[in-house]
């Protein structure tokens, strides 16, 4: 298969940045074993991870070119690596949040690159939205494995115990393995070297004239709110099931994947509705049920009986229930995000891809840190409670953004105002 080896690549660069982006839920968890960290302060893990990858998105967006997708690959895979081997001989609260910003970083560089990359080993359209779609895949199943592998490496009978730290061996090898890969694998930039490189000032001249057109300032809402309520879910959900149902801690962690198995099953599904159905039709009503099953679950937490829980047979209900709000609101993110591309013209996608990615990011910031001190001050129920709020604020949004489209389509079909 031609270019397999990039390609090889490209899937083991995505997966271990999506173990190491995504435990950040796990870590929330054990800072507060370890370190006597409060919910408030361990919810700032999610600024270091998610305002790093904004930052570096924006500041790097116009010489990427100039570094080389390979290159930038490279130095993300090689700094994250020698991050991950340090990690366990420094442990304490100060080097967890540098470890986060230096993987927010580090995935900064690997999403622009992998992106760009893709369309330089693809023949066509069709060939490259199957790579985009095993690639986005590929991270779930990253995110899936990493639920396990850090609960391997927990120490229930223990839970100040800091033997999980080695794990990031595991991960700094996995990105090393990751890192000769890339070394050895051909990468032909040839047609990229000659396109004019602008300058980081005129870029965020365009980028602010874009993110002030309506429809996109509505669209930057619809992203900033989803993002704020999965995140809030998927960064809490261990804490939640460790000090609300009383899971021991690895138990918490697995049980976590849930979400990560459901989000995945929800975005396959979605591919298939949204052939066919109109998406406004399918995003609002995930979003209903979406609230309903808060409503539903968040009171089964209330009925925990308080007897040991030794594995998934004893869990309770709630701990299997809530998760599976992944599968209602998985659609949303990536709908819009295609909706918001496809309506824009082509030579606006590469700008439009840099606000999708900063506000992603500031949304999870925020929905991290809210639900964290949430969380503290009035108990893990009302921190899940807390997403109902955005649901009905994103379902607004989407009903506007869908009306923007419409009048956009019919009045301005070619370029953007």
């Amino acid at each position: 298969m031609q270019n397999w080896k990039i390609k090889a690549s490209l899937f083991l660069n995505y997966f271990v940045f999506a173990i190491l982006l995504n435990s950040v839920g796990t870590v929330i968890l054990q800072v507060q074993n370890n370190y006597g960290v409060t919910q408030g302060a361990a919810s700032v893990l999610e600024a270091f991870k998610d305002l790093s990858i904004a930052i570096v998105s924006f500041l790097v967006s116009s010489y990427i070119t100039r570094i080389g997708y390979k290159n930038a690959m490279l130095i993300a895979l090689g700094f994250v690596a020698a991050v991950c081997f340090i990690m366990p001989f420094t442990a304490s609260f100060l080097t967890t949040k540098l470890l986060f910003a230096a993987v927010g970083s580090g995935f900064a560089l690997i999403k622009m690159s992998v992106y760009s990359t893709i369309g330089l080993v693809t023949k066509d359209e069709k060939e490259h939205i199957s790579l985009m779609n095993f690639i986005e895949s590929f991270f779930m199943i990253g995110i899936l494995t990493g639920y396990f592998i850090f609960s391997s490496f927990v120490d229930n009978n223990n839970p100040q115990s800091t033997e999980w730290l080695k794990v990031y061996y595991l991960l700094g090898g996995i990105s090393l393995l990751a890192f000769i890969l890339l070394l050895t694998a051909p990468l032909d930039e040839s047609s990229i070297k000659s396109q004019e490189n602008s300058s980081m000032v005129k870029d965020f001249g365009k980028m602010f004239q874009l993110m002030v057109s309506p429809i996109v300032l509505v669209f930057i809402f619809c992203a900033f709110f989803y993002v704020l309520i999965e995140q809030s879910i998927m960064s809490w959900l261990p804490t939640f099931n460790n000090k609300v149902l009383l899971l021991p801690a690895a138990l918490s962690i697995q049980m976590a994947s849930i979400l990560a198995g459901s989000t995945a099953l929800g975005r396959f599904l979605a591919g298939v509705l949204l052939k066919k159905l109109n998406w406004f039709l399918v995003l609002a009503t995930c979003l209903i049920l979406a609230a309903a099953l808060v409503l539903i679950a968040i009171p089964l937490a209330e009925k925990v009986s308080g007897q040991p829980i030794t594995g998934w047979g004893t869990a309770p209900l709630a701990a299997f229930i809530f998760p599976l709000i992944g599968l209602l609101i998985a659609p949303i993110y990536p709908a819009v995000n295609s909706i918001i591309l496809s309506t824009l013209p082509k030579q606006k996608h590469g700008l439009m891809s840099g606000l999708i990615i900063i506000f992603s990011a500031l949304g999870g910031t925020t929905g991290s840190i809210i639900t964290g001190h949430i969380f503290e001050s009035y108990g893990g129920k009302t921190a899940f409670y807390f997403s109902l709020i955005p649901m009905a604020i994103l379902i607004t949004c989407l009903f506007i953004f869908k009306r923007l489209q419409t009048k956009f389509k019919l009045a301005n079909p070619g370029e953007i105002k």
